[in-house]
């Protein structure tokens, strides 16, 4: 059974797919989610320090916590005060480990085969695309663009068009079309 260990505001939990806790109020609306620290992974007795996974948390609600009585009290001199506090908690529901979608079979089905079908489609990409054009970061592609024919540049730009959309890698083609 897989756990995490994650901080927020400055405290830290131990957590579970599936899991409910209320922790200290988080700035993200109700709905949504957000990926908290991550300080370890661990199950099956293993762990990992410093891991590179992600754990994905949705905001379930916002509720208050319970009220706190404070009395302050000086003797002899009829010095009495009473006040109160209750801590903005919110709700989270633990709804991924690792990166995958928690109980949903489908989408961890699709997820892989999405990352798979840009590989094939890019080993069935036009042969004028580059070698390892899939693997190359936008610094890298920049950088390499110079050296590319034109029929390369335009079946890079069709591939980013089409499949990765990445903004800097498609203004750099282009920029490199134009001259």
């Amino acid at each position: 059974m897989a756990y995490a260990i994650i901080t927020l505001g400055g405290k830290q939990y131990r957590v579970q797919e599936g899991e409910r806790l209320l922790v200290d109020r988080v700035s993200t609306e109700e709905g949504k989610t957000f990926h908290p620290d991550v300080l370890m992974l661990g199950g099956d007795g293993k762990f990992e320090l410093a891991p590179k996974a992600q754990v994905t948390a949705r905001v379930v609600g916002s509720a208050l916590g319970e009220k706190i009585t404070i009395g302050k009290y000086k003797p002899k001199s009829g010095y009495r005060r009473k006040t109160g506090f209750r801590a903005k908690l919110s709700q989270i529901e633990i709804e991924s480990i690792g990166g995958g979608a928690k109980r949903s079979a489908p989408a961890k089905k699709e997820a892989p085969a999405e990352q798979e079908a840009p590989k094939q489609e890019a080993e069935a990409a036009p042969a004028k695309l580059p070698a390892g054009y899939a693997d190359l970061t936008i610094a890298e592609l920049k950088e390499q663009a110079e050296g590319w024919s034109a029929e390369q540049v335009d079946a890079a730009l069709e591939y980013e068009r089409a499949h990765a959309n990445r903004k800097g890698a498609v203004a750099a083609l282009e920029a490199r079309k134009d001259s």
